[in-house]
């Protein structure tokens, strides 16, 4: 069976080729093993970086204050409070 994949001339600057056929030759890999874990660390990256934004988006600020600053425990050393900042307020409809 072969394999799913597909090919894509690639062309990279005579300095950046350089630098992955070096990491390449040091990591034991081939330029094309190199070459596809970078772009699927970019890729991650990237989702990743989307999730956040998507979580955060859904954040509940009310909720966090509300939780944060109920009776009892005891308020972070100075050291591990972080400076106040103004958010904004999430619209609801």
């Amino acid at each position: 069976m072969k394999p799913n994949t597909k090919t894509y001339p690639l062309r990279l600057p005579a300095s950046l080729k350089a630098a992955v056929e070096k990491i390449s030759k040091e990591e034991g890999t081939s330029i094309n093993q190199f070459v596809v874990m970078a772009v699927a660390e970019k890729i991650s990256a990237i989702d990743t970086a989307k999730y956040f934004e998507e979580r955060a988006a859904r954040a509940d600020f009310d909720a966090f204050d509300r939780i944060m600053n109920r009776d009892g425990g005891e308020a972070p050393p100075e050291e591990d409070r972080q400076p106040q900042t103004k958010r904004k307020k999430k619209k609801r409809g």
